[in-house]
């Protein structure tokens, strides 16, 4: 769950400062939910995410929605060679990223802070664009989910590829059940207890549990003008990895 802006270019300043808020009560016990909320699942599925990124030999890689920086901070420390740059909205988080970045004396990643709507680069800047558990924040039940799939779309170079690690709908019911049930009971009661933001695990538990299937994935990247979309189911389809391309 990593925070992203959650409004369009005409109302940023309006409309971010709902989730903007929320996302700014809980790094200082976020990396520790992640772990302990998901038994340690979430580095798998990172890892997974980061060959993924660099399976072509990326120059440039954006981690959009970084969050306290894991996904960016693993990337630039795998390719010394490569520039990495984290982006986010939430300072309170950036400055958590950055503190794990010196820590590891990283001098080929930066981390900015802004709108993901209106990103400061130039039109095909990226190899690769990844985001790690912070695409619901764009996506779900979000008026504005358009500007933001179109801004990567134009970050993206012409071939260039979204790579998406997102809890996702597993197509067993079993599974699918349990899996909510987990959301709705210890994700939302004990993340909000720990954290002392009950708003954001709450947020969190009733976000996954309502998200995309593959297919309404799949459907929404299309209508977008990404092509080539691919999933790869994680733990049961709990979670997956899907990358889009930009044609």
């Amino acid at each position: 769950m990593h925070s992203i802006s959650n409004s369009g270019p005409k109302d940023a300043t309006n409309g971010r400062k709902p989730l903007q808020k929320m996302f700014g009560r809980v790094p200082r016990h976020y990396d520790f939910l992640n772990r302990l909320l998901t038994f340690r699942l979430d580095e798998h599925w990172r890892n997974k995410a980061v060959g993924r990124i660099l399976s072509d030999d990326p120059v440039r890689v954006m981690d959009l929605g970084t969050g306290t920086g894991d996904m960016a901070v693993r990337l630039a420390r795998k390719r010394p060679g490569m520039e990495v740059v984290g982006y986010d909205f939430s300072a309170p988080m950036l400055e958590v990223a950055r503190r794990k970045a010196r820590r590891y004396g990283l001098n080929n990643l930066q981390f900015i802070e802004g709108n993901a709507a209106r990103m400061p680069f130039e039109e095909a800047s990226f190899d690769v664009v990844g985001i790690s558990f912070a695409f619901r924040n764009i996506t779900f039940k979000n008026p504005h989910t358009r500007y933001y799939l179109s801004e990567t779309l134009r970050t993206l170079k012409p071939g260039g590829r979204f790579v998406i690690v997102e809890t996702s709908q597993s197509r067993s019911p079993l599974m699918r059940y349990l899996f909510h049930q987990y959301f709705r009971l210890v994700v939302s009661g004990l993340g909000g207890y720990i954290s002392g933001a009950r708003g954001a695990y709450h947020y969190l538990a009733y976000s996954a549990r309502h998200f995309y299937t593959r297919e309404g994935l799949t459907d929404l990247l299309l209508r977008q003008g990404f092509i080539d979309i691919r999933h790869q189911p994680l733990f049961f389809g709990v979670a997956a990895i899907t990358t889009a391309t930009k044609p």
